[in-house]
């Protein structure tokens, strides 16, 4: 199958852990058809639920063939946009997640690699985010609950599925909203970092060629 070079893939996770909201999924529906630099953007929401979100996402992976995909995952208690540098191959849950499963200590996939690192060049990214004046940082950490999970999981594939070796993928956290606790950032930050981020990945290939985001 081709690659398909005018697609973004976003996608963000529905409310967990008592919550009515999630920031990933209202920040990534809010690009959801907007073009950027000649792309589409494609916004889904994955469940938050290990095994269930990676089956829904590598569903998507193979329906859109997305030359980018960014997840987005909500990550109370941090201050900033956190661009993920790299996965971990564990589980390891301090909650239960939606269908009630809580695993600790197992394995994304068994017998597979203990890490995979972003292809995404975070850290031109970062530069993209504070020129746009968006709380920004490059994290070591994407934790070990349904986040860490995905992101694992997508890296994996992009790595293992020939039809999908030229798509670059990873992982950014956002902040709370404002109804949710604090530290915090609004909607319209989250939506424009976002953006930002975005369209830097699209331009910068690797950090080593490093440059920020353009403006419209």
């Amino acid at each position: 199958m081709a690659l398909h070079t005018h697609k973004v893939l976003l996608t963000g996770f529905e409310p967990f852990g008592g919550e009515t909201i999630n920031p990933s999924w209202l920040a990534v529906k809010a690009l959801h058809g907007r073009k950027m630099l000649g792309r589409t953007v494609v916004a889904a929401q994955l469940p938050t639920v290990f095994d269930d979100s990676l089956r829904v996402l590598n569903a998507l992976l193979r329906e859109h063939q997305p030359e980018l995909v960014v997840c987005v995952g909500q990550a109370g208690g941090r201050h900033a946009m956190s661009l993920e540098r790299v996965a971990i191959n564990v589980n390891d849950a301090p909650i239960a997640d939606n269908a009630g499963a809580q695993p600790i200590d197992t394995p994304v996939v068994p017998r597979a690699p203990v890490a995979y690192f972003t292809t995404l060049p975070i850290k031109a990214m970062l530069a993209a985010l504070q020129k746009e004046g968006v709380r920004a940082e490059v994290s070591q950490t994407a934790g070990t609950f349904v986040c860490n999970h995905v992101f694992y999981g997508l890296m994996r594939t992009l790595a293992t599925h020939q039809a999908l070796r030229q798509t670059r993928g990873g992982f950014v956290h956002v902040p709370w909203l404002p109804e949710q606790g604090a530290p915090h950032m609004s909607l319209e930050d989250i939506v424009r970092g976002l953006r930002a981020a975005v369209r830097c990945a699209l331009q910068v290939q690797t950090d080593q060629a490093l440059g920020a985001g353009a403006t419209d």
